[in-house]
């Protein structure tokens, strides 16, 4: 800032030295320290002429203060004529660290309209539109509060609000715009006898009389460095002059009456979602924008591609805090972004502040940055390095112990939660059945009142602790002994939580069910690995609620992994035994999700048979359901029709609507495997009417699949695509993409049979590019067909892929080619046999080998299939060559 920016004036209207000497050095960004070894004086004569101790200043010592300073023309007049007047003037005793900015024009009645406001220039803010627009409606409103208190954790951006605020304002406040930055320690008078110089005069009777009922702003930082004698000054010149008004910034509220709290959030940051987003897209995120603004300042080139995701994680590991994110941004000049994420991403609280503050204007200095030294030889400010951990525990030493205690519980939480999971966390660990409520809401609320939690959207699950505040808390519970329990708590909230939860992942609700369970996902996995070890039985809970969302989500094999190693646990081993046939049953379910049904035959087998010991019919239904899947999956077709047909009768007589439904799905696929094309869509639009009734629209959409892929095998090409693509769509909001890869197959045959090779290479590339592997480079042909190089790119689609390609190469005409892929098609055919069929079909067709049509027969034998007329009139000239009948 310069001069101009702080000068106080005394009643006469002539400034003080030491407002005038403070001003000068800190707009030539100079210590204390620098100015004394510049000027050849002791740093003790420059601090003792700042706070105005020095009432008669040699004028060589003046005279060498202005030359370090540079000053000249009226800059040095007005300095040296300060100087002559200091022993006639004392300067009011320094009760802030010092004053920032200062009215431009208040020193009489008929001072001109419009202000000449003399602040600190505004900072460029990013993400602050809505604070700004707020905050600014707050202070120009006729029945506006007169007291706006922004709270918030050190560094997240109050003091550059509050200065941009006042500029936004100033127009309204003809009477002119000052501040303060309030000092540690100060007491009352110096509060009051400092506002009232940054006002022009010396007298509070002089101070009514000069603002006469003229709108006047007082921005007050920092006020957490004297909270009583803030509150007493401002509740004094608040009662002295209405047309006061007062912004104020600190980590708490002043609590005066009538008080507007205005908590200061720190910037919003990308979900891990986003981690693979474009540039372009992350920069919407201001967390992202400040950071990359502030990495430019340090290196010339922007983030690379390949460093997004690692920008991503490290603006949400930093929580937005602008303060960190500046930081660690200033590290880029070294290292890169990647670098900064493996290096710092576990190490947040470590980041430390620079000695000097003045280096980085515009940040929310700790209290260590701005509290004073009171020793004899000692500097202005202290000069040291705070770190992250040092502004977070002044925040944290402003609670009482029992908040203490509440804010290290919840720090658990990794994401989102909601008031009543934290009532849940929060209860009394003696009171398990919950007969003595606790009521969270005031322990949030004075968190919001802090800045320590931000409460964000209208859902459920809208609380979040700042991730600086949740890594201290979790440090503190650590070093109290406590984390163990606390965790151990968390997770047995969190199994609960899922199994309310798991009964809505069938039928209507299972879209809300599982967006629930998504913005819980970092919650279930922390419970989930602590648990294991501590208390596997919790464990073992929760992940047998899991099965369902696991296969939604694609994570099927993970979900396996984490449910056998559980059941493998002697500490399970006595559990109760309906739970562990969920969970093994859990197992079964998600093997056929990647292709290892075989694998878990016998699992599914013990499953079953745990359920019909204990009457248990839910789990009957279910169990017969996997089984059914899991016989096909190895070629025994008949047995799993056999569990179908069981579990229609089941269903039947037990009245359940969804799993008649589901049994019905299953039987139409069999319908199919018969080339009983028209019983097929009978028992689906049975499956459309029965989950219509059970509000199950899942299965609507499962059987809307199904009969996309009937009308494609009855040539209705148009029809499939349209029924395909509609069943895509809901899959998509649904959430379960093995389902919907397999259905965009279908989509793609179509496409592919009926000539449209553009969207049928649409569809190749999507489903390439939701491969379990990278895609590589790979030629527009296959290679010759002893190198399996072909479907290098690997993914589970893959048997598919080729069946496309197949038919696109017989729609050029290129029957070698059309061969090759049919071939390949056949062999990585995955678990629905019918696929196989049809590859060794076109297989057969496009190269009339008798040698095919023997393999064809044997698995259409196996598989029980039967084919349909088309496919039987393509390979009629072969079979007559043959001399025998088609199977």
């Amino acid at each position: 800032m310069t001069p101009d920016h702080d000068r106080s004036r005394s009643p006469a209207g002539r400034t003080h030295l030491p407002e005038l000497l403070r001003g000068h050095r800190r707009a030539a960004g100079l210590t204390q320290a620098e100015l004394a070894s510049r000027a050849g004086v002791g740093v003790r004569t420059v601090r003792d002429l700042e706070r105005g101790r020095s009432i008669r200043p040699q004028r060589t010592t003046v005279e060498l203060l202005a030359g370090a300073l540079a000053l000249t023309g009226t800059s040095l007049a007005a300095f040296l004529a300060a100087a002559r007047g200091a022993g006639a003037e004392q300067a009011p005793p320094e009760a802030t660290s010092t004053t920032f900015a200062v009215s431009g024009n208040a020193t009489s009645a008929d001072a001109p309209a419009d202000p000449s406001v003399a602040l600190p220039p505004p900072v460029a803010l990013i993400g602050r539109e809505r604070d700004l627009t707020e905050l600014a409606g707050m202070l120009t409103a006729e029945r506006g509060p007169r007291l706006v208190s922004l709270v918030g954790l050190a560094g997240v951006g109050k003091t550059a609000l509050a200065t941009s605020v006042a500029h936004l304002v100033a127009s309204a406040h003809p009477a002119g715009v000052a501040g303060v930055l309030v000092g540690e320690g100060s007491d009352g008078p110096d509060v009051l006898a400092a506002s009232m110089s940054v006002l022009g005069v010396a007298r509070l009777s002089e101070l009514v009389a000069l603002l006469a009922g003229r709108p006047t702003l007082l921005v007050m930082d920092a006020v957490e460095h004297a909270p009583g004698p803030v509150a007493a000054t401002l509740h004094r010149l608040m009662g002295a002059l209405p047309s006061l008004r007062v912004l104020v910034t600190g980590r708490h509220p002043v609590g005066l009456p009538g008080e507007r709290v205005w908590p200061v959030a720190p910037l919003d940051v990308p979900p891990p979602e986003a981690e693979h987003s474009e540039h372009a897209g992350l920069e919407s995120w201001p967390a992202v924008a400040l950071f990359t603004a502030r990495l430019a300042q340090v290196r010339r080139e922007p983030p690379t591609p390949a460093e997004l995701p690692a920008l991503a994680a490290l603006v949400r590991r930093l929580g937005g805090l602008p303060l960190a994110i500046e930081l660690m941004a200033a590290r880029g000049r070294l290292l890169d972004l990647t670098e900064l994420l493996d290096r710092y991403g576990d190490r947040v609280l470590d980041l430390a502040t620079p000695a000097d503050a003045s280096a980085h204007p515009g940040w929310d200095a700790p209290e260590a940055l701005t509290s004073r030294t009171s020793g004899p030889d000692s500097g202005a400010a202290v000069s040291v390095a705070v770190t992250l951990r040092d502004a977070v525990a002044f925040s944290y030493r402003l609670l009482a112990p029992d908040e203490r205690a509440a804010l290290r519980q919840l720090a658990v939480f990794g994401n989102r939660w909601s008031v009543e999971l934290a009532e849940e966390m929060l209860a009394d660990e003696a009171d398990r059945d919950g007969t003595v409520a606790i009521d969270p809401v005031p322990l949030l609320d004075r968190f919001v009142e802090l800045g320590l939690l931000s409460v964000r959207g209208t859902g459920s699950f809208r609380f979040r602790l700042l991730d600086a505040v949740r890594d201290y808390a979790v440090e503190q519970a650590a070093g109290a002994g406590e984390l163990t329990c606390i965790r151990r708590r968390h997770a047995e909230v969190i199994a609960r939580l899922v199994a309310r939860t798991a009964s809505d992942l069938v039928g209507p609700r299972v879209p809300d069910a599982v967006h629930r369970l998504d913005e819980m996902s970092s919650d279930i996995s922390s419970s989930l690995a602590h648990a294991a070890t501590d208390d596997p039985l919790t464990a073992l809970r929760l992940a047998a609620c899991l099965t369902r969302w696991w296969r939604f989500r694609g994570r099927d094999v993970v979900g396996r992994q984490w449910l056998r190693r559980l059941l493998a646990d002697p500490r399970t081993a006595d559990a109760d035994p309906l739970l562990r046939g969920w969970a093994t049953l859990g197992v079964a379910r998600l093997a056929a999700e990647h292709g290892a049904g075989a694998e878990e035959l016998s699992t599914a087998r013990a499953a079953f048979d745990t359920f019909r010991q204990a009457g248990d019919v839910t789990g009957e239904l279910e169990a017969r359901n996997v089984l059914g899947t899991l016989l096909i999956s190895v070629g025994r077709q008949d047995e799993a029709r056999e569990q179908a047909e069981a579990l229609l009768r089941l269903a039947a007589r037990n009245g359940r609507t969804r799993d008649l439904a589901v049994a019905q799905n299953s039987l139409a696929w069999h319908e199919i495997r018969a080339g009983d094309l028209a019983a097929a869509r009978r028992r689906l639009a049975a499956v459309d009417r029965l989950a219509a009734e059970s509000g199950e629209q899942r299965l609507r959409v499962l059987g809307w699949a199904n009969r996309a892929e009937v009308a494609r095998l009855e040539g209705w090409y148009a029809d499939a695509i349209d029924r395909g693509r509609r069943a895509i769509a809901a899959l998509s909001e649904l959430g379960d993409p093995g389902r919907r890869r397999r259905v965009l197959g279908t989509v793609g045959l179509a496409l592919a049979q009926d000539g449209r090779v553009a969207e049928a290479t649409e569809v190749l590339t999507e489903l390439r590019a939701g491969g379990v592997e990278a895609v590589p480079a790979r030629p527009t042909v296959p290679r010759p067909r002893s190198d399996d190089a072909v479907l290098a790119w690997g993914g589970p689609e893959v048997g598919l892929c080729a069946l496309i390609e197949g038919n696109l190469a017989l729609h050029r005409g290129d029957r070698e080619l059309a061969a090759e892929w049919f071939a390949a098609a056949a062999d990585h055919a995955g678990q629905d046999r019918r696929d196989a069929v049809e590859a060794l079909v076109g297989l057969a067709a496009s190269t009339a080998d008798p040698a095919v049509l023997d393999r064809l027969d044997r698995v259409c034998v196996e598989s029980g299939i039967r084919l349909l007329p088309q496919e039987s009139g393509l390979l009629y000239a072969l079979i007559a060559a043959r001399g025998g009948p088609a199977t």
